[in-house]
């Protein structure tokens, strides 16, 4: 095997855009939020606020409590498609972008001739230089090279924020060892649990299981095609088992206005997320259902491009959000909320 990919992770993506933007949040803690209420949640967090502990998903008041200083911006996701297209044309006078995996992830197959260390290294400097020039300082990436795309992603986050790590094909595996089993992507609390009950706890003892042994694990090829890709090979995904993702909750008397409802929502509906890239799978149709408190019930979907980041998703539930107040009233109460992801996959490399 050989370094045959090059995967980029833009750090705190949306959080880095505001602050490219708008120069007075630059060196300060901020958070992105769906809307100017501290009942709502954190889209994305600066490096800044993340030292705090506040993190995608956060509670703002409970990140106004760890951090009093932080700044709430609202987001603004045409500017964030804006810089996207900026950013992914910019990788790609350096290197063809082969894969899209996110608004914030890409990933590049390295050519015969850039699979050096050296040749590789150059082309990350220059995708480095290049955003800095072309796109703005503050928007950094981490990037990471290796053999498939598991292992350059997993690189991505092994240095953070303005990363470069390469794992090379003949030695890595101290690198590697050196994790968590959690810090891999695809080993979520399920998994690692059975790991755990199954007598494995390190990734080196993972590493060391016969292939088999993991498809026993993980229930399923799934464990095996894990195990294969820990150990550099490159095994494209093939559609997921699991149907649907979703959450629902019956609201609290206090919380079943529109605004709270839809506090709640916003929270469902990144749970959800997060839970996608738990799994290392990408969804292409969001659901939102609404119970009212007369008994009534309203639904409606909508589809995009398989994806796993929160700002399509929050995207989609705010457009349908919209919809639903125009068709069941603004000021009617509501009983239940249920989100749903669906038309499940697994990245094929």
């Amino acid at each position: 095997t050989a370094l045959e990919w090059l995967f980029f992770d833009l750090n705190s993506f949306f959080a880095s855009v505001e602050q490219q933007d708008k120069p007075y949040l630059r060196g300060k803690p901020v958070a992105v939020v769906p809307s100017m209420t501290d009942a709502t949640c954190a889209i994305a967090a600066s490096y800044e606020a993340k030292a705090f502990g506040i993190k995608t998903g956060t509670k703002i008041y409970e990140a106004k409590r760890l951090c009093p200083t932080l700044q709430c911006v609202l987001a603004r996701h045409d500017v964030y498609v804006a810089y996207h297209n900026r950013i992914f044309a910019e990788v790609g006078r350096h290197i063809p972008v082969s894969k899209i995996c996110s608004i914030d992830e890409g990933a590049c197959k390295l050519m015969k001739n850039e699979q050096s260390s050296e040749k590789a290294t150059l082309i990350a400097h220059a995708i480095k230089e290049g955003l800095r020039q072309n796109v703005g300082e503050h928007i950094k990436c981490s990037i990471g090279i290796a053999s498939n795309i598991f292992l350059a992603k997993t690189a991505t986050d092994m240095q953070k924020p303005d990363g470069l790590v390469i794992l090379p094909p003949d030695n890595y595996k101290e690198r590697i060892f050196a994790l968590k089993l959690s810090d891999l992507c695809g080993i979520g609390r399920n998994i690692e649990h059975r790991l755990n009950r199954a007598g494995i706890r390190t990734i080196e003892q993972l590493w060391n299981l016969p292939p088999k042994h993991a498809r026993k694990i993980w229930g399923s090829v799934a464990g095996e095609i894990f195990w294969y890709r820990l150990h550099g090979y490159e095994i494209p995904d093939k559609p997921t088992n699991k149907s649907v993702i979703g959450h629902s909750r019956v609201l609290d008397p206090n919380i079943r206005g529109m605004n709270e409802a839809y506090t709640m929502a916003q929270h469902l509906t990144i749970k959800a997320c997060t839970r996608l890239r738990r799994y290392n799978i990408f969804a292409g149709h969001f659901a939102l259902g609404i119970r009212t408190v007369d008994g009534s019930y309203w639904s409606e979907d909508t589809s995009f491009a398989p994806t796993q980041d929160n700002f399509t998703v929050i995207s989609a539930l705010d457009r349908i959000w919209h919809t639903m107040q125009n068709d069941i009233g603004r000021y009617t109460r509501l009983m239940k909320v249920s989100v749903s992801l669906y038309d499940l996959y697994e990245q094929r490399e």
